[in-house]
């Protein structure tokens, strides 16, 4: 059953201009839901086209085709959505994809590309919409990290690596943009239970596993992080910047 996103309002978020990275399904389907039914102007963009398209439909939010990997085509779809809907106040970096690879077989080629699917795009986007957000005096960048490199998960470095690099970049441009009235800050996911994760990964023995580790015994969905970004993207975290805000049902804690 779908999460009711309007048991809390921010009223912050209303009309705000919101857009989200990799937002067609997943945890990024999720925010693009949680925004909208805050009232937000919604944008975000994604490679599968068909996907966007329904999501787009069904919750009032505009649609771009773009593949975070294509540095030109991810600044042409930002400046775009800024034309359209005059600026930009939130940013959410959520595109990524987990796949994993063996260390021994990884080529310079493959690395490359694990970075920038996972890395290179939440920098570019970021540089791309602080220089508007820096004119108005106030922005909110909310990246998406994972307790991956946390816990040194193997079969998955080129991933690992990525995500534990957002950490220093979060820090980082949370000092850099501060003094502009830009907030950084940074999600950590740890087992959310997606479309995705449930096709490749659950099995009754691998889904008690994550509940053994964890503090809280339940398994988390893509709403526990949603609920998260709609406080970071709001004026109800003023004072948050430069840190890393982990959803992981106490996995960490072992």
């Amino acid at each position: 059953m779908p999460f009711d996103y309007q048991t809390v309002q921010y009223r912050s978020l209303s009309d705000r201009s919101v857009v989200i990275s990799g937002g067609a399904s997943g945890i990024g389907e999720e925010m693009v839901r949680a925004f909208a039914a805050q009232g937000s102007r919604v944008s975000f963009f994604d490679i599968d086209a068909e996907r966007g398209k329904v999501l787009a439909a069904e919750t009032g939010a505009s649609f771009y085709v773009c593949d975070v990997t294509d540095i030109p085509l991810l600044r042409g779809t930002l400046e775009r959505i800024e034309d359209e809907h005059g600026g930009i106040d939130v940013l959410v970096n959520n595109a990524g994809k987990d796949d994993r690879h063996a260390m021994a077989e990884v080529e310079p080629e493959y690395w490359r590309r694990a970075l920038a699917l996972n890395l290179d795009h939440q920098f570019f986007a970021t540089q791309a919409v602080t220089r508007t957000m820096a004119a108005n005096g106030r922005g909110s960048v909310i990246m998406l990290g994972s307790i991956s490199w946390m816990r040194g998960r193997p079969g998955m470095v080129g991933y690992t690596t990525a995500k534990a690099a957002i950490n220093g970049m979060t820090r980082t441009l949370a000092r850099e943009l501060g003094p502009s009235g830009i907030r950084v800050n940074c999600i950590v996911p740890g087992a959310i239970l997606t479309e995705r994760q449930e096709k490749l990964w659950l099995t009754p023995e691998f889904n008690q596993q994550f509940l053994d580790l964890q503090a809280l015994k339940f398994r988390l969905d893509a709403s526990h992080v949603a609920k998260l970004a709609l406080f970071l993207g709001s004026d109800e975290s003023a004072g948050c910047t430069g840190a890393n805000f982990i959803v992981d049902a106490g996995l960490t804690q072992n």
